[in-house]
Order: C-alpha cells, then structure tokens, then sequence
C-alpha cells in the first residue's frame, strides 16, 4: 500500500516504511532506521522517536480504514497520552523495526492502542497510547 495515502506525515517526519500486516483491529509495520533521521542520536533512535514510531503505525491503520471506506485522505491524529510506556533498548543505526499496534478501544474521536517494537525478535518497546483523531 502507498505510504503517503495512509499517513499525513510529510518527510522529514515519516516513521514508517511499510505496512506489512492489517488485521482490522491492529496493523504491523516496519521501519529501517537511517542516518538521516531526526530522531537519531548517538547512532540510536531515540525515544521521541520510538514513540512517534508507534503513533504513526497508529495513524496507517487510521488511513487504511479510510481508503477501504473509499475515503482518499489520511486522518489527523494527535498524541493524546502516552502511558506504561517502557523502553528495553533503542535499536541501532541500521536496524529493522518492526511495530504492532492493538486498538484496544474506540470512544468517538479517541482511540486507546496497545503499543509493541519488536528489533530482531526481541520486544524493545511497550506502551498504552490514547489518540485524539480529527474528523
């Protein structure tokens, strides 16, 4: 699927590459880290960025429903809250990522996900994140 369809985001700011896997309540995506991303410091991405990776997956899920609903635009989302939000490890200059995202509840504009960052096998990322979504 065409990424710039699905997310809103314009580059610099795209944290995603990919959609690999939609299942309607949740979307799998993948993201190779760069040397050219904002969010990389020290030869790691950083947490602001681990975040925005899980929101973004959020958001391709979002502009996924919309163009199956024949819908052509992407929705705006905002980060409403971030919570539970632990960090094992940053992944490393190079390194594939790959984010699964759980709509755990939809309430009107709102959606609570359940956030996942697999590097190599290994869970380097959770959190509970609550999105505001602009109609």
């Amino acid at each position: 699927m065409n990424l710039p369809l699905l997310l809103p985001q314009k580059p610099p700011m795209v944290m995603v590459d990919a959609l690999v896997e939609y299942t309607g309540s949740g979307v799998v995506t993948r993201f190779s880290v760069r040397e050219d991303n904002i969010f990389v410091q020290n030869g790691f991405l950083s947490e602001p960025g681990l975040v925005e990776n899980i929101a973004q997956t959020a958001a391709a899920q979002a502009g996924y429903d919309n163009v199956m609903n024949g819908i052509s635009e992407a929705p705006l989302g905002y980060i409403a809250t971030v919570d539970y939000l632990h960090i094992h490890k940053l992944p490393e200059l190079h390194a594939t990522i790959e984010t699964r995202i759980q709509v755990k509840q939809q309430v009107m504009n709102v959606t609570i996900i359940a956030g996942t960052i697999f590097c190599a096998g290994e869970t380097i990322v959770q959190c509970e994140m609550k999105i505001f979504i602009r109609n």
